[in-house]
């Protein structure tokens, strides 16, 4: 189950950091900011960027969720576990697990390490958009807007019992002719 901790923005990096260091390894099964890779042009020419997705958040995933809250506590980037109760904490939902799992990779170890890949989409002669790969595929009923020009997905998702638009990085690749 995947837990979700408020930091101050700017300090995802270094409360991931602090916790890998400081919590046993076997009360949690990985910890991650979600971080989004986007295309940006630059003096005519497209770069890989990458930015936070969700920023102020870090997520983990654990089967022991009073346990890993008692270790995080004393943590001082910490600014709170969301939806800890006095008698319980609530995990993400079934659909929010879905779709940070359907954007996050898992590494070599099986670790998520947190990163989304661009998704590349296709636009044909009448402007009819297909999404190719990527972490878009099967998220078609979630994206609002297609951005061409900022090469941005824009995708409507529920964080934390809310409705929240989301920021996703897409490659175009060429215009497909269907003439022969």
């Amino acid at each position: 189950m995947y837990y979700v901790l408020q930091v101050a923005p700017g300090k995802e990096a270094d409360t991931e950091a602090y916790i890998t260091k400081r919590v046993a390894d076997e009360l949690y099964s990985s910890c991650f900011h979600p971080v989004r890779c986007v295309r940006k042009k630059f003096h005519g020419e497209w770069k890989d960027r990458h930015e936070k997705l969700l920023p102020g958040y870090v997520f983990m995933s654990s089967e022991n969720a009073e346990e890993l809250y008692l270790a995080l506590k004393d943590i001082p980037m910490l600014t709170k576990f969301l939806g800890w109760d006095l008698e319980y904490v609530t995990a993400l939902t079934g659909q929010e697990t879905e779709w940070l799992e359907a954007l996050v990779s898992a590494g070599r170890d099986g670790r998520t390490t947190g990163e989304v890949s661009l998704s590349r989409i296709e636009v044909d002669e009448n402007d009819e958009i297909k999404i190719l790969s990527g972490p878009l595929q099967n998220m078609e009923g979630m994206v609002k807007r297609i951005n061409l020009h900022k090469r941005i997905a824009e995708v409507e998702v529920e964080f934390m019992g809310r409705m929240t638009v989301i920021h996703l990085g897409i490659e175009m690749v060429e215009k497909k002719s269907t003439e022969k």
